[in-house]
């Protein structure tokens, strides 16, 4: 969203008018915007003195709305907090976060003199670090009435100097458009419709880029007037409305799996203190874990719901048991029996298989059993347990991204489009407290929900491990 200048250092560019070479993508976050606007924003208010660009608006909550299974952010001429025109903005800071994938959304934006409609991203560093050393990834954004949008980062180079790098290509705005990155360890490459129109090189943090390698979160807004569109603004266009049909995040099996965490690296513990390690390597592990001690390790990615190979890096006199968990203990995921090893600091490396769903957990390692050691562990994807459990696991895949319900809004009953035999049905309240486990009827494939108040509530189904949650909304 900051103005775009000339970079210090002019990155290696690329220009592709075909589709770039596909990666094998998994769906970790989205946002269909079907029911509402979900728990995972949050907005900006206020003018906040331009917000860096000088902007017109004040940002309201008001202005962003979902219609036909669309967001809507409307800008609006209309005197607010000392402001002629007001906006929306939002953004999933402290909600979601991702390192690397394909982040994209289907959008159709307004046109007219002083409109800047944004779909960009920041560092979740921004409140430590500022902008422009966080790093800023501008994904899609469109000015006034020209016929080009732009793909741009910010950054600040290897001399701590402002630097920026765009790209650009033509468009009809008022249509919809797929506007995406697809963002890894090397490049950033920016993407219309499949159509790749600009590419930037990130390898090893060339030209001060460490900051992409990060993780950051997404923002949506309709800025009127700035530094870019100029302070003229075409009132004859307002009101203008943004619309986005759907964001989904993409992420390789492999992106951001952490190869080891060093033990000493917690968040947080329980009764554990650190100590010089004889093990391969050197360093530290943790010791003295007794009974009912815990560490935890917050923020590690994971990538795409399936089974991992978790192994640690152990030692005991006696033997043990730990209980690995996520979520401040909200999941167990698995227990492991830790050997007898011959002592403290003979160290083996012992592994158990989990299932884990995508999405950014805090982890945590429980002794249920104290008396060892751990010097590290590790998360690995598997590609199958075995091949009836993939196949299992892909027949179940297809049957919940398959599954769906109507009506919804809903009155008093919902239908499903198939049999949910052998499936766990939990309805949760808005703030995800659980209200009730409700009974299928499963010779009509209906579930009577009569007796719950009107309200917008989550509907979470499980089979053979794997979750999926949908909005529904009682009318």
């Amino acid at each position: 969203m900051k103005t775009i200048k000339t970079a210090f250092f002019i990155l290696f560019l690329i220009l592709i008018s075909p589709s770039a070479i596909s990666q094998n993508w998994n769906l970790v976050w989205q946002d269909e915007f079907t029911n509402g606007i979900s728990h995972d924003w949050v907005f900006e208010t206020g003018n906040n003195s331009g917000w860096g660009n000088k902007e017109l608006q004040y940002y309201r909550q008001e202005n962003a709305n979902v219609e036909n299974g669309k967001l809507v952010i409307t800008a609006k001429r209309e005197d607010f907090g000392g402001q002629q025109y007001t906006s929306a903005r939002m953004k999933t800071q402290g909600r979601k976060k991702f390192k690397y994938g394909k982040i994209e959304a289907r959008i159709a934006m307004p046109t007219g003199q002083g409109l800047w409609p944004a779909f960009w991203m920041l560092s979740s560093n921004i409140t430590t670090l500022g902008w422009p050393a966080c790093g800023e990834i501008d994904i899609m954004e469109h000015v006034n009435s020209d016929p080009e949008i732009h793909g741009t980062i910010h950054w600040k180079d290897g001399q701590g100097n402002y630097a920026s790098h765009t790209g650009h290509t033509a468009v009809t705005p008022n249509n919809y458009h797929i506007y995406s990155v697809e963002w890894d360890k090397n490049s950033i490459k920016w993407f219309v419709d499949g159509h790749q129109y600009n590419e930037v090189d990130i390898s090893n943090g060339i030209n001060g880029t460490s900051e992409f390698h990060d993780e950051y979160f997404v923002l949506f807004n309709l800025a009127v007037g700035g530094k870019w569109p100029g302070f003229v603004v075409d009132n004859n266009k307002l009101p203008a409305r943004m619309y986005v049909d759907y964001v989904r995040v993409y992420q390789d099996n492999t992106d951001n799996l952490p190869t080891r965490i060093e033990a000493e690296n917690y968040t947080a513990m329980k009764g554990v203190q650190v100590e010089n390690t004889a093990d391969h390597g050197g360093g530290q592990n943790v010791g003295w874990i007794d009974t009912d001690d815990w560490m935890s390790y917050h923020n590690i990615s994971i990538p795409v719901s399936g089974y991992y190979t978790v192994q640690y890096r152990v030692a005991s006199m006696y033997g043990g048991n730990l209980s690995l968990d996520i979520n401040a203990g909200a999941s167990k995921l698995g227990e492991i029996t830790i050997p007898a090893t011959g002592g403290w600091q003979n160290w083996e490396t012992i592994s158990h298989t989990v299932y884990i769903n995508a999405g950014t957990h805090n982890f945590g390692i429980f002794a249920s059993k104290g008396g060892w050691n751990l010097n590290w562990f590790s998360i690995k994807a598997q590609t199958s347990k075995t091949n009836d459990t993939k196949n299992s696991l892909t027949n179940t895949n297809t049957f919940l991204e398959e599954l769906s319900i109507y009506p919804n809004p809903f009155t008093n009953s919902i239908q499903f489009n198939t049999n949910l035999k052998n499936t766990k049905v939990i309805i949760l309240n808005a703030l995800g407290h659980k209200m009730m486990t409700p009974k299928i009827n499963q010779a009509e494939n209906t579930m009577d929900l009569s007796h719950l108040p009107k309200g917008l509530y989550l509907l979470t189904i499980e089979k053979d491990g794997i979750k999926i949650t949908k909005r529904i909304v009682k009318q």
